[in-house]
């Protein structure tokens, strides 16, 4: 037997399932072919007879499955840096909004930039997230809010999969917030975002649907609209669930077996106990609790309790969440949500892959995955989440390159 690539003399966290923990291999190789993983595991136990066009030794280094980041709107134009100054200073969010603030100045951008133009402002926040390590990622749309610009958003974010060693899940987002034409009524912005889903997805630009369901948003019947549409379509959903009031968004998401719920700080037991039957992955965003300043926190206890998978996410949007680090993400979940050094990391690799629905595909390191590696300069997987502004990525590896 060959294989295109071994890397050698590593330390493994595996992330297999099954496994404890982080399925950690002490003394560890894995093995490539093409852009698969053939092989990971103990040294001492390859195949006999394996040959390797090329070897690393990575002198004791930890390997980690590629990190995954599950939750992002990373397609926006501008910033909204000046809001963030006027918070500061004292400024409500719904005084920014009168004033033309909040998400319709992100809508108001994104329509008047081109293609291009948001191609190129992503590139440099997905480029500083590659640098630590990230394989895979899911970026949303949102901010288009019509037809049109939905569309160039979601397109910007196919390029992005082809411009960078990097895999894209696209996510339609039509049903985020009502845009200012629709003069707050948001039933007939819901009639335009079934009628956009199909047209979207017919263009191949639509991985999965998602939607914002809070009192300032989409009421669960407006979104229950929006699961139908994409159930028709085949699309699995996903859900902005209980994140300021629970109007028991997670069981939403759960009843359309969603892949995921995302935020829940205001989740109920019935909300937990409802994701783990569906197999529906709670995404907690550790990045927009801080930036808001929130002080409800997600109901860790009750979905360790349930057996609520867990994954974690920068969430990166101009308005409340302008984090570009998944390393920072785990000391955040760490630190404010007292997540464990385990967790945190199958948060970013295993669980978020569970999250989009690749985990077939990535997010362990095991024979017959996809070869995404990060390799790491650490003594100890907790180095990874303990350290704060610094980047201990020695090599990244994407589909075995």
């Amino acid at each position: 037997m060959e294989c295109d690539h071994l890397w050698r003399n590593a330390s493994l966290a595996t992330l297999a399932e099954g496994k404890p923990g982080l399925g950690v291999v002490e003394r560890g190789a894995v093995a490539v072919t093409g852009d698969t993983i053939v092989y990971a595991g103990p040294q001492e136990q390859l195949p006999a007879g394996l040959t390797a066009a090329r070897t690393t030794d990575c002198q004791g280094r930890w390997i980690t499955p590629g990190l995954i980041d599950c939750h992002t709107h990373l397609i926006y134009a501008g910033n909204r840096a000046h809001e963030f100054e006027l918070r500061l200073q004292g400024a409500t969010y719904e005084e920014i909004a009168r004033a033309g603030g909040g998400i319709v100045s992100s809508v108001k951008a994104l329509r008047a930039a081109s293609e291009d133009e948001l191609v190129t402002q992503a590139a440099a926040r997905l480029d500083a997230l590659i640098a630590e390590g990230l394989t895979t990622i899911e970026i949303k749309s949102g901010y288009g809010l019509d037809l049109d610009n939905e569309r160039k958003s979601l397109r910007a974010a196919r390029r992005l999969g082809k411009e960078r060693p990097v895999t894209v899940a696209t996510t339609f987002l039509g049903a985020h917030a009502t845009p200012p034409e629709a003069a707050g009524n948001t039933g007939a912005h819901i009639d335009r975002v079934t009628e956009m889903l199909p047209v979207l997805a017919g263009e191949g630009l639509v991985d999965a649907v998602d939607g914002f369901c809070e009192n300032i948003a989409f009421s669960p019947a407006e979104i229950t609209r929006v699961f139908e549409k994409a159930k028709a379509l085949g699309l699995p959903v996903k859900l902005h669930a209980d994140q300021l009031t629970n109007l028991n968004g997670a069981a939403l998401a759960a009843k359309y077996n969603g892949l995921s719920a995302d935020h829940l700080e205001h989740t109920d037991e019935a909300g937990a106990i409802a994701m783990a039957k569906s197999g529906t992955v709670a995404v907690l965003l550790p990045g927009a609790y801080y930036f808001i300043r929130e002080t409800k926190l997600p109901p860790m206890e009750l979905l360790r309790k349930h057996h609520v998978p867990i994954a974690i996410a920068t969430d990166c949007n101009p308005g409340t969440a302008p984090l570009t680090s998944l390393l920072l993400t785990m000391n955040m979940a760490a630190t404010l949500f007292r997540m464990t050094v385990d967790e945190c990391i199958a948060g970013v690799t295993r669980e978020a892959a569970r999250a989009l629905g690749l985990l077939a595909k990535t997010g362990t390191l095991e024979a017959g995955k996809w070869a995404d590696l990060a390799i790491w300069d650490i003594q100890r997987p907790a180095e990874l989440v303990y350290q704060i502004g610094f980047n201990p990525l020695h090599r990244r590896v994407w589909r075995g390159h």
